[in-house]
């Protein structure tokens, strides 16, 4: 399951996606608009800019800003930045593999369609990009929701 902060890390990003290119602004700007907490926001978008997502700027005039073009973000990226593997089971993880002490890899029928769990999860947030995702229409983000 997504954690909030990845929920509130990919809002805070779409949110910064919809600026000018190049626009920055502060992080109590996106908190109030998103309705996320701030010291919470504060957290993740220190996560994201270490990861690479985001830039940021000190002072008045300062702010965070989208450090990649969103047509070069992709979303399966940044929830990982943020939430780590998309696998429901470590046994079932590519890059945080760790076997279960309790099955054969090879025959354990939870593992394997967990295996798939992940690779559909994947296939659908490796497929969007940031500027996709700001661009999504309410009827598609219902039938979006319709498809999960």
């Amino acid at each position: 399951m997504l954690t909030k902060k990845g929920k509130y890390g990919l809002k805070a990003a779409v949110h910064l996606a919809r600026l000018p290119p190049g626009g920055s602004t502060q992080v109590a700007d996106i908190a109030e608009a998103n309705n996320i907490p701030k010291k919470f926001l504060d957290v993740i978008l220190g996560e994201l800019r270490n990861a690479g997502f985001l830039s940021s700027k000190k002072g008045k005039l300062g702010g965070y800003r989208l450090a990649k073009s969103p047509e070069d973000i992709v979303v399966g990226e940044m929830i990982r930045a943020l939430d780590g593997p998309l696998a429901p089971f470590p046994c079932a993880s590519r890059n945080a593999y760790e076997p279960c002490e309790d099955c054969d890899i090879a025959t354990c029928e939870v593992r394997l369609l967990m295996v798939r769990v992940r690779d559909a999860i994947g296939t659908v947030l490796d497929t969007y990009t940031l500027a996709q995702m700001r661009d999504l229409s309410q009827e598609q983000l219902a039938s979006f929701v319709d498809y999960i």
